[in-house]
């Protein structure tokens, strides 16, 4: 062999070794730029967001999807950048995993597992994600130049965690969230602080509404937005919140996905309605199904119990409309789009109610102030 090919033979060996260790490292880093996801099951399991999927390596459930799509719609309602969508998802991927929690590290709760004595709000308010997610806007975008800091960066500063490293790696599966839900062209960084919009801008909901009721209405029954005479709220104080919130939303709007204030879903006035009263439930249908315990018949339903029916297009093992029994022999539920939140007779719902679900039991004290095992 000739020397120049010897040469030649050792310079495209050494290249080889240098190129080696670049490529690895293109494949170690490649994948953290982006997020893939993959579809677990469709729509007569899911919701709002779609149902379960996988995103990097981590399985979210069709209760996780719907929290992250009300993020999506808070962000946008308030005409905030996608850049804030990432990184509220994000954070609430790493504090709760997109679940609206009831306990945590000391008196820490909900989807951005805030703490009460913080500052954060009452454990009333931080259990509803609507207002979860709308103060962690509020200290997010109240910092200088959150849009432009390092991944992770700005989610500490926000949540002041004793893990700051648990951010980052998380933003790329948010941001492929956060693509789903997305509706129109970015939105400009705001100069000044936005104090909470209410710009009525909606995320995308990515299966159709499965939400409706389908139990006939006889207006002459009962008042669908006026209380009989004589109806009294439960003794029981969570028990009385629960109802006394939900009732009080009579007449307002059914929009698909919606939590609160001013427009709910069947499921979404559920978990307004608990958060009242201070306990945190599931966002979805799905998910709400397994909240509290059960309860075996009719005979012995309480105020505040959830009631299950199949709905327009679910079935007795999925249902996919839920009410809340309002005492007196009353449903209060957000009935379905052309209704909104209303009064039904429990008579009309008897023969269709495939489960029953108790929140609160009156015998059973209040959760401790730190919160209690998820139910």
């Amino acid at each position: 062999m000739r020397p120049h090919s010897i040469l030649a033979g050792v310079a495209g060996a050494l290249a080889a070794l240098v190129l080696l260790p670049i490529l690895v490292l293109a494949l170690m880093v490649g994948p953290t730029a982006t997020a893939t996801i993959v579809q677990l099951s469709g729509c007569e399991q899911g919701g709002p967001g779609g149902g379960s999927v996988v995103v990097d390596r981590q399985q979210l459930g069709a209760d996780e999807m719907d929290i992250a799509r009300t993020i999506v719609d808070v962000v946008q309602q308030r005409r905030l950048p996608r850049r804030a969508a990432v990184l509220a998802v994000a954070t609430g991927m790493v504090e709760s995993g997109l679940r609206n929690l009831d306990y945590g590290d000391r008196d820490s709760l909900g989807v951005f597992q805030q703490r009460p004595s913080q500052g954060w709000g009452t454990r009333e308010q931080i259990l509803n994600p609507i207002y979860a997610t709308g103060k962690f806007l509020d200290a997010l975008v109240a910092l200088p130049g959150w849009d432009t800091m390092a991944p992770g960066r700005a989610e500490q500063a926000v949540q002041r965690s004793g893990f700051p490293d648990r951010y980052a790696p998380r933003e790329p599966a948010a941001a492929a969230i956060v693509d789903r839900f997305w509706t129109g062209p970015d939105n400009p960084v705001p100069a000044i602080p936005p104090g909470g919009g209410t710009e009525a801008v909606q995320a995308k909901t990515l299966c159709p509404d499965q939400g409706g009721s389908d139990v006939p209405r006889d207006p002459g029954q009962v008042d669908a937005t006026e209380l009989p005479p004589g109806f009294m709220l439960p003794d029981d104080v969570r028990q009385r919140a629960a109802v006394g919130f939900a009732l009080g939303q009579l007449g307002k709007p059914y929009v698909w996905g919606a939590k609160g204030p001013d427009a709910y879903d069947c499921s979404g006035l559920m978990l307004a309605s608990w958060a009242a009263a201070g306990i945190g439930i599931p966002a979805g249908t799905v998910s709400q199904i397994h909240a509290g315990h059960s309860v075996s018949s009719l005979e012995q339903v309480q105020p505040g119990d959830l009631l299950f029916i199949p709905g327009a297009l679910g079935t007795a093992q999925v249902p996919r409309h839920v009410g809340m029994y309002a005492g007196h022999g009353l449903i209060v539920d957000a009935y379905d789009t052309g209704t909104g939140v209303i009064l039904e007779p429990l008579s009309a719902w008897t023969s269709k109610i495939v489960a029953i679900r108790r929140i609160a039991d009156p015998d059973l004290p209040s959760p401790p102030p730190g919160g209690s095992p998820f139910r």
